[in-house]
């Protein structure tokens, strides 16, 4: 007998059976519930054992003697461990007649470290508080004894920093670390803290918090006879408590480096098993960072939040993180989002995106080119960029050299975060004046090299790409007509869906001729219009029913896209864990999008195992300013909320649909390689339709409806336009080829999810010219 059980480290030793539980491969952190409050030990007054004869004490010590024998037997019979009463029974003797009981409780200790049971986490704590009292002068010893080793970062902090834990200076902190058990820090928590703190303990704060964001969850399976169970566990709640104790800790420390690693912790802490999903690896830790995060209200907390905001999909910790914002926005006079417009760092690069400083005769060089990709070079005495940093820089310069290695990385993270952010804005049809665009999307170093590769918007007016003027920034057209707004002109991103044919059209050839690759697709932005078919069913769209898809990489992409709720798996069929929806909320409206598990999906796919595949379901939509969740007409859903919506789930398709396994058969697989186009294959055609009169193998080349035909010498091709397979001429015999690496022969004017476009034209570049192809595995199909 096999299942998959999910630790409840509050519970009193016994595996507890969910009959609901969270998906496997994402179970819900058992730091989330916290241990009790460690209970006070009892304290023999002198006058109390004063009054105690030798022979009483003597009685008392043996009666201690037979509790813990108890208690062994207890454990080796599998019947539990009683260890309140000897706990609390050893407290009374004297402390050096404790110490002849300290072999027992070490046997217990093995013991309850080799069971494959689980017991009381409070019990094991006293038990090892008891002994951390009698450690001696091993501070090691002492640290083991407080942290335990129920995971592997406990294990990581008694291994590197267990003789520094443990020595006087900072164990007092550390035991009062353990006590932070409640959902926040009180008034006399933090002066008791503020009494322990020494110049010693905020740099280990630091360096034990700064191991966490590279920290992972780790599997384990459990063999008990016939039956195994397997958990997977990030920390547990006797690690996850001194942790979140140094959290708090960190209200106390006025340090530039305190707000950037929290936010970092609360990313690694507050993102799924596997780093995506709805879940959190640990709500517990992500609580503590809010909570002092928000105790701080200042304007430096923002982009780690933002960076929160975007990576994360917990609802809670969603809510929270807005919460804070709020906040801060509201002390700012500023809106939520206005406040991350505000706040974007600029990492001390300057205007034209360079940050340059001298070490000895050379020179440290961070850019961001006009692509946004953030270089580090190095100059030379003569003004030379080298590869690598050179000898003198490395030994005479390692600092700054370090400095410029951690803004490169931190550089490399805001990026993707703020290109999320206005695309994001872009379909929520946000409205700015020109004088905020200016100042924080087009002369930002960091914002710029997206915002000036965008088409803005005069409010019901011209649109242009901005250019760079003696006087300020101006908007120029596809013909070069250059308009300049006022400050308070309001402007918004331009969308194809609020545009005629002839101006997308128009915008798209521009892009190409002036060789402009946008941060994410605007000018070849898919745009979905209602259907007549979805008019027919009024409260749903089957636009994207019926596909299977690849579960983890439909679910990863969706999450990055702001999608959450979904999840699937086959612990409970009967209870309905084998469907769900996906969930996301834009301004006024929620979307709905059922997916299920395939029938007889359980037959392959273990029980602790994430599910291997899912079937797209119909879309709904509902109003959030309403309490009832019933679906509306499809046409009351304004058009750019459908047309978002519907592209996310084009892309989702796109990019996990097992159509795309080259191996694959059947008529699902059949129909998604080589029937209609969606509308992003569409796109994808318009944007073929302009570029292969520019190649070389234009001559060789041509678009039909749904494919791109290539002829080489050795036979004709075709392409499909959707799916990237291939048929040949004259019997459509099925070629495979699996693509690798990057193609880069030609200007694309865009960078998909997926990169399709770049697969089909490595393909027709390859096959163009096939007598010259190498890979057996290619020339032999083809020659059959």
């Amino acid at each position: 007998m096999t299942q998959d059980t999910f630790r409840d480290e509050t519970a009193g030793g016994r595996p507890l059976e969910r009959s609901t539980p969270p998906e496997p491969s994402e179970r819900i952190d058992p730091a989330a519930d916290p241990v009790p409050p460690l209970a006070p030990a009892a304290k023999t007054g002198p006058s109390l054992l004063d009054e105690l004869s030798p022979e009483q004490l003597g009685r008392l010590d043996d009666k201690v003697q037979q509790l813990w024998q108890a208690a062994v037997e207890s454990l080796l019979s599998d019947r539990g461990f009683p260890a309140a009463l000897p706990c609390a029974t050893t407290r009374k003797l004297p402390h050096e007649a404790q110490r002849r009981h300290l072999p027992r409780l070490r046997q217990i200790r093995e013991i309850l470290g080799t069971s494959q049971r689980w017991f009381n986490l409070q019990d094991q704590l006293n038990l090892d508080i008891l002994l951390s009292e009698h450690a001696g002068d091993d501070p090691t010893e002492t640290t083991t004894c407080l942290l335990g080793n129920g995971d592997g970062f406990a294990a990581l902090m008694t291994a590197e920093y267990g003789a520094r834990l443990g020595g006087p200076r900072i164990l007092p902190l550390l035991r009062h670390w353990l006590t932070a058990t409640s959902p926040r820090p009180d008034a006399a928590w933090l002066r008791r803290a503020g009494a322990l703190l020494t110049p010693d303990t905020a740099p280990l704060i630091r360096e034990i918090l700064s191991l966490l964001p590279a920290y992972r969850e780790t599997k384990t399976r459990h063999q008990n006879g016939d039956h195994s169970w397997s958990t997977t566990t990030y920390l547990n709640a006797r690690t996850a408590t001194p942790l979140r104790g140094m959290v708090w800790t960190c209200e106390l420390i006025d340090e530039p480096w305190v707000v950037p690693l929290l936010g970092e912790v609360a990313l690694a802490a507050g993102t799924g098993i596997g780093g995506s999903g709805p879940n959190s690896r640990s709500e517990m830790l992500v609580n503590a960072v809010l909570i002092v995060l928000a105790k701080r209200g200042t304007l430096e907390v923002v982009a780690p939040l933002a960076r929160i905001q975007t990576k994360v999909r917990k609802k809670s910790i969603l809510s929270k993180v807005a919460q804070v914002l709020d906040a801060v926005a509201t002390q700012a006079g500023l809106s939520r989002e206005q406040l991350l417009d505000r706040t974007v760092p600029t990492f001390g690069l300057g205007p034209d995106g360079v940050l340059e400083e001298k070490a000895g005769e050379h020179v440290l060089r961070l850019a961001l080119n006009e692509t946004g990709t953030p270089l580090l070079t190095f100059l030379n005495p003569a003004g030379k960029p080298v590869k690598s940093a050179p000898k003198a820089v490395r030994e005479s310069h390692g600092g700054l050299l370090s400095e410029f290695r951690k803004l490169l990385a931190e550089i490399r993270k805001t990026l993707p975060s703020e290109r999320l952010r206005i695309e994001r804005a872009l379909a929520e049809d946000r409205l700015w004046r020109w004088n905020q665009v200016e100042e924080f999307f087009l002369d930002h170093p960091v914002t710029g090299v997206h915002g000036r590769r965008l088409i803005w918007r005069i409010l019901q007016g011209p649109a242009g790409i901005p250019v760079k003027a003696a006087d300020g920034w101006e908007l120029t057209d596809p013909l070069g007509r250059r308009i300049q707004p006022r400050a308070d002109t309001p402007v918004q991103l331009w969308h194809p869906i609020g545009a005629a044919v002839e101006e997308v059209r128009s915008w798209r050839d521009h892009l190409l001729e002036i060789g402009l690759r946008q941060p994410f697709k605007q000018a070849f932005r898919e745009v979905y219009l209602l259907t007549p078919a979805e008019e027919q069913t009024g409260t749903f769209s089957n636009r994207f029913a019926g596909h299977v898809l690849r579960y983890g990489q439909a679910k990863a992409l969706l999450s990055e896209r702001g999608w959450t709720g979904l999840s699937l798996g086959h612990w409970d069929a009967a209870g309905g864990s084998g469907q769900g929806e996906a969930v996301k909320e834009v301004p006024g409206w929620r979307a709905r999008w059922d997916m299920q598990l395939p029938w007889g999906s359980w037959e392959h796919n273990a029980y602790d195992a994430p599910a291997s595949s899912c079937i797209s379901g119909p879309i709904r939509f509902d109003r959030t300013d309403v309490e009832s969740r019933e679906a509306v007409p499809l046409i009351e859903v304004p058009p750019l909320v459908l047309s978002e919506i519907m592209r996310d789930a084009d892309l989702a398709v796109g990019v996990s649909s097992v159509g795309l396994d080259p191996q694959g058969q059947g008529d699902y697989w059949q129909s998604y390689n080589f029937g209609d186009l969606t509308e992003s294959a569409k796109v994808r055609r318009d944007a073929l339709t302009r570029l292969l009169p520019r190649l070389r193998i234009a001559d060789r080349v041509e678009l039909a409806e749904r494919f791109l035909r290539v002829r080489g010498d050795l036979r004709t091709y075709r392409i499909h336009l959707g799916s990237g397979n291939i048929l040949m001429e004259p019997n459509d015999a099925y070629l495979c080829i699996v693509p690798h690496g990057a193609f880069d022969q030609v200007f694309l004017p865009f960078e998909e999810d997926g990169g399709m476009l770049a697969v089909i034209m490595s393909k027709a570049f390859l096959l163009a010219d096939d007598t010259a192809i190498a890979d057996p595995s290619i020339t032999h199909q083809i020659r059959s």
